[in-house]
């Protein structure tokens, strides 16, 4: 089984920022860590690669530090890594990503599956993964929490839903976006690490992937980011005085003002 996980170099949490003249994330100079809900992708992919066969391969768009991460994904045992590199991917929204990637799987070829995360921690939008699976034109599952066979060219998976779960049969290749529940990430050994710096990284322009410009970074972009910012917090702590009785009777008053109960 060839497996393709797409991976995302995102900020470590709490450095976000953004550029007040394109309104793109700032990534030259910032901590970045692979996208935690994609460390669950690459796990899942080398579970299927040991119980299958097969190879699992990564890939991911973005600057050339983003090399970090692939790296951190052939530590862990992935077979191969791919980065998507070219100064007119920057400023990509959801829409340019996908076909981003989608031109690259499609230069990959040979795939039965795709596995993404959820979703980013940056974005949180949750849109690449389907938006990749309608331009490769093939079957997507969202949220699965089990992958329970694999034969015949068919999967059957379990995918969570708002009260409970959904046992779902797909024919392959298909992409499913993967939900923490669905394993435990493996750590990777020293020397694993080791061997990872040592690994040959194919990085492919727009030109080697056959990309139509017009879709690509901010000129394929029907969205902008407009503004990154922390929400306020108020906090407010009121003592109650007087006996047990009357700090009571406060505080239901209190609750009650509030609407929280009746």
């Amino acid at each position: 089984m060839n497996i393709l996980v797409c991976i995302k170099q995102v900020p470590y949490a709490g450095d976000v920022r953004l550029d007040p003249e394109t309104h793109t994330l700032v990534r030259d100079g910032v901590e970045s860590i692979i996208n935690p809900f994609d460390m669950y992708a690459i796990e899942e992919g080398l579970r299927l690669k040991e119980s299958c066969g097969g190879k699992v391969t990564v890939m991911s768009m973005g600057p050339p530090q983003v090399e970090e991460a692939l790296r951190d994904a052939l530590s862990l045992g992935v077979d191969d890594a791919v980065l998507l590199s070219d100064r007119a991917f920057a400023g990509a929204d959801t829409l340019a990503t996908s076909y981003t990637l989608a031109m690259g799987a499609k230069k990959i070829g040979n795939f039965d599956l795709v596995l993404c995360g959820k979703q980013t921690v940056d974005g949180d939008t949750g849109q690449v993964g389907p938006g990749l699976a309608v331009r490769l034109d093939i079957p997507f599952v969202a949220y699965v929490r089990k992958i329970s066979s694999v034969a015949d060219g068919k999967m059957r998976v379990e995918r969570i839903m708002d009260d409970g779960y959904e046992v779902v049969d797909t024919d392959l290749p298909a992409l499913l976006t993967l939900v923490k529940e669905i394993n435990e990430p493996r750590v990777p050994s020293l020397k694993n690490k080791m061997r990872a710096k040592k690994q040959s990284i194919t990085v492919w322009n727009a030109a080697d992937i056959g990309a139509d410009t017009r879709k690509l970074g901010l000129a394929g972009s029907a969205t902008q980011v407009t503004q990154v910012f922390k929400p306020e917090r108020e906090s407010k702590l009121e003592w109650l005085e007087g006996s047990v009785e009357e700090q009571t009777d406060a505080l239901i008053a209190h609750l009650r003002a509030l609407k929280v109960i009746g």
